[in-house]
This record gives C-alpha cells, structure tokens and sequence, in this order.
C-alpha cells in the first residue's frame, strides 16, 4: 500500500516494524497524523514504511510492544551517509583533485627553440628573471606578451621575433634571431702545413702556392701550400695560404672487448609516474617501469618535512646478457674500434682499410691490435714572420 511519494531532497527514513497486528499500529501511526509515505508488506507479522525523518522520535513513542529498526534513509540524510562511509576516499579524491588542479599550472620544463647555445642561455636568463622557470607557477597571457615585448625590446641587436607557447606544463619558445652583417674576415700571413705524418692524396688550394705533390709522405710540420709566391726563387708576395690537404694517415691501437657481458638498451616507451618519497623510501602511486632511467625529475619538497611529491618522466631499460664466442668477440672488437675511429671522422673522412694484428684471449676477455689506414683532413697551419731589412 502506498501512500505519498516522497521528495528526493526530503529527509525521509525506512523503518522495518515487528510484531503482532502491524495493522493496529498503522491506524495508531495515522491517528497520531503520522503520513506513511510509503508501506511495504514483507509478512504478516513485518513490514517497512518510510515517513519523514522527524517524525521518528513521535513513533518511538508510540511504538509500546513493537520492534523497530531503521534500515534505510533517503535525501539529505543519504547523502550525509554516503559522506560518513566514504569520508576517506572522497578527501583523497578531493585532494587529488587540488593537487592536479595546482600541478597543472607549474611549469615543469621549458624548451627554447634555437641551435645557438648562447641565445638559448640568454633568453633563460631573461625568462628566469621575469619569473619563468622550472617549477614556478604559470603567467597569464597578458603577462607573457609583456614579458615578450620586454624581451625584445632589451636585445633588440640580437632578437629579432619571439614566441612563448604554453603546452600543457611544458613552455615552448621560438625565437627568431637577428643577423648581424659579417666583419670580412682577414686571413693573416701563413703557410698551410701537415698536421701529422702522412701519405698526400689531396691538394684543394684557394690561395697560396702548392710546393707538395699528390702521394708525397709529408711529417707533421711540412709545408704544402705556401703564403710565399715566388718567382725564380725570388719571394714575390706573402699572403694567408687558404685551402685544405687530405692524406692517408695511420693508426694502430689495442682494443679489449669481454666474452661475456650485460648491458642495458634504452626503449622507445615513456611514461609518467608520480612517487612520494617519505624517509628516502619511495611510494610509487603510478604504474612505474621495472627498470627505468629516470629523465626528468619535478618535484615538491616542504623543508620542514622528510616528504617529497615528485613527477618523473621515466624511459624503458631493457637489461640482456651478451654471450659471445672468440670469434663473435673479435668481430664486435673490431667494429668498436671503427665506430671510435669514426665518431672524430668528419663527413669528408673516411676509413680506407683495416687490418687486425694480434689477438690475445685473458679469461673473459679479448685483446686485439688493430692497424687502420684513415683517410683524413691534415690541415695545419703555420704564421709567416717576416724579418725586417736591416739598413746598410
């Protein structure tokens, strides 16, 4: 039997009731102007009714031989339930919320856009001293375009266009720089001479008087290209020789490379985890790499506590156990002594030919005596003083 519908913002309650004759304790309730919102029959000798809130003190009264439970509430009261019971999950859900909300507005890395290092600090220095930096609250912006203006204005030799981006907690600058015509460069009185020992295979002369000859084996010191331009012997002009020589140039160095080895490979998988460091321990509440390098490192520290909040950009490490035979080894040895050889090599330098000498195999490891033929700018140069006449 149903009565009413209560509201859903109405503080009502569910009472389950025992006993004998619940009829005789309705007609009581309904005498007593008590409105039975809702009625419920389990049995015969139970039901539920839900009334409003208030009037549970008036039925406790005239309850006599009934037993009565609440069971359920409903409007402000089920919420104020709901906030009882799960008091602790909505203040870290809150929390979490204030704390995103606040982490979201720091600025946790700033990228300037520009291959020269010197204008890069430059403009970190400016952005800094108008308080943009790591780990500094965000600018509106209104402010930005004042810090821009600022900027440009102060260095306007160097500066030409300014941009500042902002990408999340990231700030991107983009700068323009201004260029400057070039001073005529002036090139003082020299020979160009070998750098080191070698086998000439290539003269490019600008300026100057070729005195070596292609195939020649020159010492470090040896003239190539001379700033004296003569005639019959005779020293007819000095001026800065210009140009390059290329030769054949020798090396022989020791290489040692393990049978086996661990070693560590960096993937190309990224991912952010928020740690709590608490008495140097770390509490990783964000899925986290198992082996990691950690790249970035933003954090919030209170001095007066041992606790710090960071957010960390961590890369994927996978760790494999290399197993080489003599063979593999030697093989690996070689190609580690090329690729040193040629992390100096310019793109104009080359290795011709390589030649492997002499293997030793210790333990756990080989040694090996490599010969390389290089291919390589031996450009040097050397000033040309000139001595003054001494009057008769």
């Amino acid at each position: 039997m149903k009565y009413n519908k209560s509201s859903l913002l109405q503080n009502t309650i569910v009472i389950n009731i025992k006993g004998k004759n619940i009829n005789r304790f309705l007609k009581r309730l309904v005498s007593n102007k008590i409105e039975l919102l809702d009625i419920k029959q389990i049995n015969y000798k139970e039901m539920n009714i839900t009334v409003r809130a208030d009037n549970y003190d008036k039925i406790k009264e005239i309850k006599t031989v009934y037993d009565m439970l609440i069971v359920d509430v409903h409007g402000g009261l089920k919420i104020k339930k709901i906030i009882r019971t799960n008091v602790h999950l909505i203040s870290s859900f809150l929390l979490g919320i204030i704390l995103l909300i606040f982490l979201s507005n720091i600025i946790f890395d700033i990228e300037i856009i520009h291959t020269n290092s010197s204008i890069r600090n430059l403009l970190l220095n400016e952005l800094k001293d108008e308080g943009i930096s790591k780990l500094k609250l965000q600018k509106s912006y209104q402010k930005i375009d004042e810090i821009k203006k600022k900027i440009i204005s102060k260095h306007k030799d160097k500066i030409e266009w300014l941009e500042i981006e902002r990408l999340g907690t990231k700030y991107i600058v983009r700068i323009e720089e201004r260029k400057m015509p070039n001073p005529p460069i002036v090139v003082s009185n020299r020979h160009i001479v070998a750098s080191k020992s070698a086998i000439i295979k290539k003269i490019d002369a600008k300026t100057g008087e070729i005195v070596k000859n292609i195939n020649d084996y020159v010492k470090a010191g040896d003239i190539v290209i001379s700033g004296e331009i003569k005639l019959h012997d005779e020293v007819k002009n000095v001026l800065g020789a210009e140009g390059k020589v290329f030769g054949e140039v020798w090396y022989q160095t020791k290489i040692t490379y393990p049978l086996t080895r661990r070693t560590e490979k960096l993937l190309n998988d990224y991912k952010h985890s928020l740690v709590i460091e608490i008495f140097g321990h770390r509490i990783e509440l964000l899925n986290s790499y198992k082996n990691k390098k950690i790249l970035k490192k933003y954090g919030i520290k209170n001095p007066l506590l041992p606790i710090s909040i960071l957010l960390e950009k961590q890369q994927k490490r996978e760790v494999l156990e290399e197993m080489n035979t003599i063979d593999e080894a030697i093989d690996k040895a070689i190609n580690k002594g090329k690729e040193k050889i040629e992390d100096r090599l310019s793109e104009e330098e080359y290795i011709i030919s390589q030649n492997s000498l002499k293997v030793n195999v210790k333990s756990s490891k080989i040694e090996l005596d490599v010969f390389y033929v290089v291919y390589e700018n031996i450009t040097s140069y050397q000033p040309i003083i000139e001595v003054p006449l001494e009057e008769e």
